[in-house]
């Protein structure tokens, strides 16, 4: 049993249908890339599974259980889009961090509200609730470790870099330990030069246990980070396959285009 499965996910704006029916699954411990050009409703497809926005219609599926069924409900209640947010970890493009916090709160300030309301709920003791608080700040600094950030817990987001930003979106994302890390083409907001330690903390991050799903417009680097590939194209999954099959041996004529312009753009940069 697979350990994400999205079957026939659709999603319309007004009279504009951006999804139209995806199908794919996941095992754990697999990334899987996103690419395809603007407007072909990778982003929305995010947004989707991470319930900032509502599928019209369609299943997904979780460790075997399942977090959304358009049929069951059109309006998920705020308890089943708590859970599925807790399942799906966001990583956006412009980073999102709160100003007015410290990277250190930033980090602590979703899992602090969670973990109180839940010892609210056990009617625990001041010092459990002490004891806790302590144990968010220490998996802080473990995080802030893993991504590079250990001298930035107290700065605040306008003393960093965009790269250090993006760093710390992640560290926040990792907080909540997702089911599934999504990132929103994290390298988008950056100049050259910082995407690179972007990248290097999510080629890092890839592990037996870590799922993720990546938009990118790095075909290189989705290449060489991904276990599958997927091309989206017109609300579509026009091809999918292994990063070989998708770069080395495209059969789709959209895709053979798409790739065209990519490698023509990147010897212009160059």
């Amino acid at each position: 049993m697979a350990f994400l499965k999205v079957n026939n996910i659709t999603k319309s704006f007004g009279e504009l249908n951006v999804l139209k029916g995806i199908d794919f699954s996941l095992e754990k411990g697999q990334v899987l890339s996103l690419i395809g050009s603007s407007g072909s409703g990778k982003t929305t497809l995010l947004r989707c599974l991470n319930f900032l926005e509502t599928p019209d219609s369609g299943t997904v599926t979780v460790r075997e259980k399942t977090v959304f069924d358009a049929k069951r409900t059109s309006k998920p209640s705020l308890r089943e889009m708590r859970e599925n947010q807790l399942k799906f970890g966001m990583v956006f493009q412009s980073f999102n961090l709160f100003p007015q916090h410290s990277i250190r709160k930033n980090l602590t300030l979703a899992a602090s509200l969670i973990e109180k309301e839940r010892l609210k709920k056990a009617h625990a003791s001041r010092a459990d609730i002490h004891t806790a608080m302590e144990r968010i700040d220490q998996h802080a600094n473990e995080v802030l470790a893993q991504v590079g950030l250990s001298d930035k817990a107290d700065s605040y987001p306008y003393q960093l870099s965009g790269g250090q930003c993006q760093r710390a979106a992640i560290a926040r994302a990792l907080m909540l330990s997702p089911d599934i890390l999504c990132f929103d083409e994290p390298t988008s907001a950056l100049d050259p030069e910082l995407t690179g330690e972007v990248l290097r903390v999510i080629r890092g991050l890839r592990s037996e246990d870590r799922t993720m799903i990546i938009v990118t417009h790095e075909m290189e680097f989705a290449r060489h980070v991904s276990d599958r590939v997927i091309f989206m194209a017109d609300g579509v999954i026009a091809e999918e396959g292994t990063p070989e099959e998708i770069f080395e041996h495209p059969k789709n004529e959209k895709l053979q285009a798409f790739l065209s312009h990519t490698k023509e753009t990147s010897f212009q940069e160059d």
